[in-house]
């Protein structure tokens, strides 16, 4: 099979049995499903139930790049791990930049399934085009920063290392898979998943040469596509000079900036945490992902180290979610995030519950707003399970659930909800509760055109459009996430040099609409699985304080999110039925006629 863009192959890897087996990816399913998040939808639908527990043996993680990755277009250094959510109980998909994605397709394999569950701990070593499972009880107990250092002093420096911490061997619900030491497949608990396999690491190094269809065509679109990340002021300036926190002053400004466990909608003392304040007092440098001009993390200097930095959200949820203004403090909460395998978002938002259940004497937490001290003995309680860690480790919904005061959890299926108050954002709202992995910013990202007038500006108050441009975002946000490109260049480049440089490197002529198509198969496709894991359209919905509780100041006064009106038209446009069921016409449509509820 003479394939440019794609090896064709995937590594099948069965901890239960130790059996490690090539297998052969069919053209047209790359064709039609590209990579990453899609192929990894693809997968996890086919093979792994919907009913099933997803810390059982049943689940399977999904390791893809895409086809764009490890070429020359800009942004194209990431891959995505697929998987039933522990946290949510939805099929997820979780990506992230670094080195690791380029050299597992280095290795010359576009996915990489893991099934079973090992006996005792162990890693899984791919090295070119062999692979080996390892055993792993040395490095069971360690932290994600020494399994990374002790791994590249055995292995080599030209080895990259996908790991879980402490979080993800104590299965807590929203444990990281962490690479590069300090890159975050965040989201969904996977690192969980991956802790109860008994699989420690998964650790890639290859040489073999991603082969480019059209060479000279390739080389004009990462020409063009660098000239327009160079014209953005946001690709050129505002993400290079201060890194994502350079959002904090934005946000809060227009009054989306949540506080206090979504109490507020901006924080009074946001100017001493924002990207201008770290350039100002503890900036150190500046570092990206394979094969990006952006270079968005910033270097911080702690004390005498210098570490990487809180990302817009990490510095959002370890900081005004918990009423902490201390930079210093965030910026090692992030780290021991980081250091123990934890995804961000949800211990912040987690942890920021706990306190405003604390204060209002509904559950007895220990934890109060504003207290670093108390924040940072949390962290390492929710990763070794110990005290109340124990219950905030199964994520907000249940430990609110466990006190009987649901609504105070903020969450959208069980993933708590990143650094924007939807109130002031009615398409953000729209995207929260329709996405299908639950409270997530990425998969519409509204950000673009409410906030940041990408592609368009838009009237963020106003509900009119916000359906059609929402099911937009959502089905291209899809193909990009299985190209696999960095949302950040989706935000100079259009669709259209994405397809150009898909067509370039794969040889297989693809135009903007046809990535929308499989955008849109994608997220049908996941939307399917939901359903049959019981998530129906009753899912589609926000924490009631964001429904019912106007925002009491500042620029977003009185607002909240009017979703009914949006839920029905976007139900409608998506060519599902009222109960939020796509329609056999559009499975037919879509060609998924095989894939029913």
């Amino acid at each position: 099979m003479d394939l440019y863009g794609w090896f064709g192959k995937a590594l099948r890897v069965n901890l239960s049995t130790g059996v490690i087996k090539e297998e052969e990816i069919e053209k047209t399913l790359m064709m039609d499903w590209l990579g990453g998040r899609g192929l990894g939808t693809r997968m996890i639908y086919r093979e792994v139930p919907a009913v099933c527990n997803p810390l059982g043996s049943e689940n399977k993680l999904v390791f893809a790049a895409g086809p764009l990755t490890g070429s020359n277009f800009p942004g194209s250094g990431r891959f995505s791990v697929s998987a039933k959510s522990p946290l949510t109980g939805t099929i997820f998909d979780s990506n992230a930049g670094g080195t690791w994605g380029v050299r597992l397709k280095r290795c010359g394999f576009d996915m990489l399934i893991i099934e079973g569950a090992a006996s005792t701990p162990v890693f899984l070593s791919i090295k070119d085009g062999a692979a080996s499972l390892e055993d792993a009880g040395e490095l069971w107990g360690n932290d994600v920063f020494e399994t990374n250092h002790k791994i590249i002093s055995i292995l080599g420096k030209d080895v990259s290392v996908a790991c879980i911490g402490p979080a993800g061997e104590n299965q807590v619900k929203f444990a990281a898979i962490m690479n590069d030491a300090h890159r975050a497949l965040g989201r969904g608990g996977l690192g969980a998943v991956m802790g109860a396999k008994k699989i420690k690491a998964v650790v890639v190094s290859g040489n073999k040469k991603v082969r480019v269809a059209h060479p000279e065509k390739m080389d004009l679109m990462v020409y063009e596509s660098d000239k327009w990340i160079q014209a953005s002021p946001i690709t050129s300036k505002g993400l290079p000079e201060f890194g994502t926190p350079v959002l904090v002053n934005l946000f809060n400004e227009l009054g989306v900036f949540p506080s206090y466990n979504f109490q507020g909608s901006q924080f009074a003392n946001a100017g001493k945490i924002s990207g201008e304040a770290i350039a100002e007092t503890i900036y150190a440098g500046r570092k990206g992902c394979y094969r990006c001009p952006v270079q968005c993390t910033r270097m911080v200097k702690i004390g005498a180290s210098t570490i990487p930095g809180p990302e817009y959200e990490s510095l959002w949820a370890l900081g005004p979610e918990c009423g902490i203004d201390d930079l210093t403090v965030i910026a090692e909460a992030n780290n021991l995030c980081n250091q123990l395998g934890l995804d961000t978002i949800s211990t912040g938002v987690t942890i920021g519950c706990a306190m405003e259940l604390e204060e209002r004497g509904l559950l007895k937490t220990g934890l109060k707003f504003n207290d670093a001290v108390g924040l940072l003995r949390a962290i390492k309680q929710i990763a070794s399970r110990e005290g109340v860690g124990d219950l905030l480790a199964e994520g907000s919904r249940r430990m609110a659930d466990s006190s009987g005061f649901s609504q105070y959890s903020m969450q959208v299926k069980g993933l708590e909800l990143p650094a924007y108050d939807p109130r002031g954002m009615q398409g953000m709202g729209l995207g929260f509760a329709t996405s299908n992995r639950g409270g997530c910013h990425l998969s519409a990202y509204m950000v673009g055109p409410e906030a940041l007038g990408v592609p368009k500006m838009v009237d963020r108050f106003s509900t009119g459009g916000k359906a059609g441009l929402t099911i937009t975002q959502q089905n291209i946000n899809a193909a990009v996430d299985s190209l696999i490109i960095c949302r950040f260049i989706n935000l100079a480049v259009s669709e259209e040099y994405f397809a150009r440089a898909l067509s370039a490197a794969t040889g297989v002529d693809y135009r903007p609409q046809d990535l929308h198509r499989i955008g849109e198969r994608i997220w049908t496709l996941e939307r399917l699985y939901n359903l049959q894991a019981g998530l129906d359209s009753s899912f589609d919905t926000l924490p009631p304080r964001l429904l019912e509780e106007p925002i009491a100041e500042g620029p977003s006064l009185g607002k909240t999110v009017e979703l009914k009106p949006m839920l029905a038209e976007y139900y409608r446009f998506r060519g599902w039925d009222a109960a939020g069921i796509p329609t056999s016409k559009k499975l037919q449509e879509l060609e998924l006629e095989e894939y029913s509820c």
